[in-house]
């Protein structure tokens, strides 16, 4: 079966009216192809702020709506973007380790977390060849008052995010692969032609449990963000070991 990296699907809901009226109020159409990954990666990385939405699988005109998301749901934005401003993008998922989140998960229902978290990135193509987006993730606000709270550490992986360059992460589009969570990878489930079709077999947070994250927890989650945005980082019990990665996703790094 062919690829279809620029067609509407049910997440990827392009034709919706508030995404079309962003892309013409910006004039993002008249840009080159570049400038059209650019002016769309910029606005979801920081006019789309961190944060925790109701699910993983939702329409990006509902992110949009939400005006905040995390990896997944800031992922499914920008694809749709892309793909209305005729740029070939596709999807792809892994898991990361909880403790990348740690920190922003409370530590009061953090053991109750799932070991391994549902986690994606954005490939676009560009100029003949494939590049990897995740460093939409984390808005500038969140980014920075977690360099000033670490200021002497380059390696961090907690408070969302995953770098080993914390201090000068390879997060602005620039023609190249961005990052800010991959050091907490530890499985990679593969490409997709969209959201859709990861998320037809990959869920996370359901029943009882799911309940409880999108009634009281993700809203616990995003008051503490919105904390770390105004300076205030919350404090990992623990020490240092509790900010690095996964020691399995260190020793597969080192067999590489």
């Amino acid at each position: 079966m062919p690829h279809d990296y620029l067609s509407e699907t049910l997440l990827l809901d392009y034709q919706n009216l508030a995404i079309k009226a962003l892309i013409a109020q910006r004039g993002w159409a008249a840009l080159s192809d570049g400038e059209r990954i650019g002016a769309a990666y910029d606005f979801v990385r920081n006019e789309v702020l961190f944060g925790y939405n109701s699910d993983d699988a939702l329409p990006a005109s509902r992110v949009l709506a939400d005006g905040y998301g995390q990896c997944n749901t800031k992922g499914t934005l920008l694809m749709a973007l892309l793909r209305a401003l005729g740029i070939p993008c596709r999807f792809r998922g892994f898991t990361i380790d909880k403790g990348l989140q740690r920190g922003v998960v409370p530590e009061l229902v953090y053991p109750l977390a799932p070991r391994n978290i549902i986690h994606s990135w954005v490939e676009v193509q560009h100029r003949g060849e494939w590049l990897e987006l995740e460093g939409f993730i984390l808005d500038q606000g969140v980014l920075t008052a977690l360099q000033a709270a670490f200021p002497d550490r380059n390696s961090l992986c907690a408070y969302g995010a995953g770098t080993d360059c914390l201090q000068a992460p390879n997060v602005a589009w620039s023609g190249k692969s961005t990052y800010i969570q991959k050091t907490g990878i530890n499985r990679d489930f593969g490409v997709f032609d969209s959201p859709d079709a990861f998320y037809a077999n990959y869920r996370q947070l359901t029943g009882f449990r799911g309940l409880v994250y999108r009634l009281i927890i993700r809203h616990w989650m995003n008051r503490r963000v919105a904390q770390m945005r105004a300076g205030r980082v919350p404090t990992i019990p623990g020490g240092d070991e509790n900010l690095l990665p996964a020691k399995s996703t260190l020793l597969k790094k080192k067999a590489a």
